[in-house]
């Protein structure tokens, strides 16, 4: 109660600076309606949260970063409080401002991806030693694919409770913490329905630190290197997954006791504990974050944190003081309203939801996963011994590893909309590929097909599909239901995993794999379409332009794609002279 009060105060505050600067009447408010003064007070706070600052006088902005330092016990800070202000309200020119010193003005991931791809050696071994026949396609399925639907049904959901009570970093200790007593508990499972329960509970721990440890890397980062912090989530989750393929071919020769057969899938479900182990053990030497610490008002230790992720002080006194005014306008934005209503009754951030669904819908149904959690099935089936198919398999957690590298660069570069559209015809090529290939002669043949397209699907993925849906998702929503969207967008993530995990056993023995590839070939088809006419770029956008730009319906940015189709063709086909491009959004020049 006494931090809503504080917050209230200071946007009363707030509010009058923007009353100030806006050309409004007691004539225009008779008029005008309760409804037309909300749009208005939304459209002045959404203006606000760009920049807190605007609009405020030097005196003005002295004065309330001196209430600030006061009311926060932070005076011994104001000097480096009030230049981190005045930086931080003008972003350029600041070199000129007389305060500044010449000193101011030059100053989890791996845990997720093992968790997913040991059990892809693990299988080839667990499922002899339970007795699971070959037949038992949906056994199987629901086996692998269980860590996945308690993700979606409660991991990604216990998020918020979990942040608020906690925090970020006690958030990810707990997922952890869970992860290691699945881990050694998947080890020492004596039935195939005690493995189900074992997978499950680490389900819960996949979900929660999937949607935390993306935010912590955001609210901590200084924003010129977000976008590839952001990025690292993917990358490092990609080499959790090659580990996992290197557990499996370490692992899979050993038998214990000595002698036995198919007990190798203990040691190797058993080795995801350590990851996790090393997270635990270091996640409480790195600060909390710091807008965690100011949403429950320990602004001294939110100062102190800061201190350590920025290079001097006057830098983490300018972001404690600026994020302070973003989080005051956040609240007023959440105040009084439905969120969830607010998520799927705006037309803005219904769009947002969409494209975000769309993107981490394709993630999966791209058929990325079938390889994580099948491939080494797969290869066996293609004609590969067991030992070879864990060796090949490995290689494909390699290629998605270091094919993800270069996309830290190429997000920013060549934007997310162009790299889907030029991933997805590609990852639908090498999907027909492997598919047909199963048509040659058992042998050599063969095995050459399935390997080199399933080698080049990873290598297509990896800079595409990979890392756009995480991406994507954290910046297309407003900040104020931005939690709510990463769990929705999560959350189906892990629920269509699920779905994929439980029916690929199933789908290759009804299609046999060629119609399998194929089904999965299509959808990357058929992503291609909707990326092309539906699906719009946030790349380099301000919050204020991705306003605009999910305000476009639906249906209009088909129709201009649509008939941008006759001018591609004479600019890139036929090298023809053409006529400038039309404006979709408002905020293109």
């Amino acid at each position: 109660m006494a931090r809503d009060k504080v917050k209230d105060e200071e946007l009363n505050s707030d509010e009058k600076n923007c009353s100030s600067h806006s050309p409004s009447s007691s004539q225009e408010f008779a008029h005008n309606g309760e409804k037309r003064d909300m749009g208005r007070r939304q459209s002045t706070l959404n203006m606000k949260l760009k920049n807190p600052l605007a609009g405020m006088s030097y005196d003005e902005l002295m004065a309330d970063v001196g209430q600030f330092a006061k009311k926060y016990d932070l005076e011994y800070a104001l000097d480096d409080l009030q230049k981190g202000a005045l930086v931080s309200q003008k972003k350029s020119g600041f070199e000129n401002f007389e305060r500044l010193t010449d000193d101011d003005k030059t100053l989890i991931p791996i845990v997720q991806g093992m968790d997913q791809s040991a059990v892809n050696g693990a299988q080839a071994f667990y499922f002899p030693y339970f007795n699971i026949e070959d037949d038992q396609v949906w056994l199987q399925g629901l086996i692998n694919g269980a860590p996945y639907l308690c993700s979606a049904l409660i991991g990604c959901w216990s998020t918020k409770p979990l942040n608020y009570y906690f925090g970020r970093r006690g958030c990810i200790f707990i997922s952890c913490f869970i992860s290691i007593a699945a881990s050694l508990w998947m080890a020492v499972v004596d039935h195939w329905w005690n493995l189900f329960m074992a997978r499950f509970a680490l389900g819960f721990a996949v979900g929660a630190k999937s949607s935390t440890t993306p935010v912590y890397a955001a609210e901590c980062a200084p924003p010129e290197i977000r976008g590839a912090l952001a990025m690292m989530w993917q990358m490092w989750t990609a080499f959790g997954i090659m580990l996992g393929f290197i557990a499996g071919v370490a692992f899979g020769g050993v038998k214990i006791p000595a002698g036995v057969d198919n007990t190798q899938w203990r040691i190797i479900l058993g080795s995801t504990a350590i990851p996790p182990m090393v997270v635990c053990a270091q996640v409480y030497l790195v600060p909390e974050s710091p807008r965690w610490y100011m949403s429950k008002g320990r602004y001294d230790k939110a100062f102190a944190s800061l201190q350590r992720f920025r290079w001097s002080r006057f830098q983490a006194a300018r972001d404690l003081y600026y994020i302070h005014k973003q989080i005051a306008i956040e609240y007023e934005l959440q105040k009084g309203k439905n969120l969830w209503k607010e998520f799927f009754g705006v037309p803005r951030n219904r769009r947002a939801a969409q494209s975000s669904f769309f993107v981490m819908f394709m993630q999966q149904f791209c058929g990325v996963n079938v390889i994580a959690y099948y491939s080494t099935v797969i290869f066996q089936t293609s004609g590969f011994s067991r030992d070879q198919a864990l060796l090949v398999s490995m290689g494909t957690g390699i290629v998605n590893w270091l094919f993800a590298i270069p996309a830290v660069y190429t997000i920013d570069t060549f934007g997310r909309r162009n790299l889907l559209l030029v991933t997805f015809p590609l990852m639908g090529i090498m999907l027909l590929i492997t598919g047909f290939s199963f048509y040659a002669e058992e042998g050599i043949n063969r095995l050459a097909g399935v390997a080199t397209g399933i080698y080049l699907f990873m290598v297509v993925y990896s800079p595409g599909e990979g890392p756009v849906p995480f991406t994507y998702s954290a910046e297309a929503f407003p900040l104020y239901i931005r939690e709510y969207g990463m769990a929705f967008a999560t959350a189906t993530t892990w629920g269509f995993n699920f779905i994929l995990s439980l029916t690929w056993p199933a789908l290759e023995q009804a299609f046999t794999p060629t119609g399998a590839f194929g089904f999965y070939a299509a959808w990357n088809f058929s992503g291609w379409a909707f990326a092309y006419f539906c699906l719009p770029e946030t790349k380099e956008r301000t919050l204020e332009e991705l306003d605009q730009v999910f305000s476009v319906r639906t249906r209009d940015h088909a129709r201009y794609y649509l008939d941008m189709l006759p001018w591609y063709a004479r600019k890139y086909l036929l090298r023809r002279d053409v006529e400038q491009r039309k404006v979709l959004y408002a905020v293109e020049d």
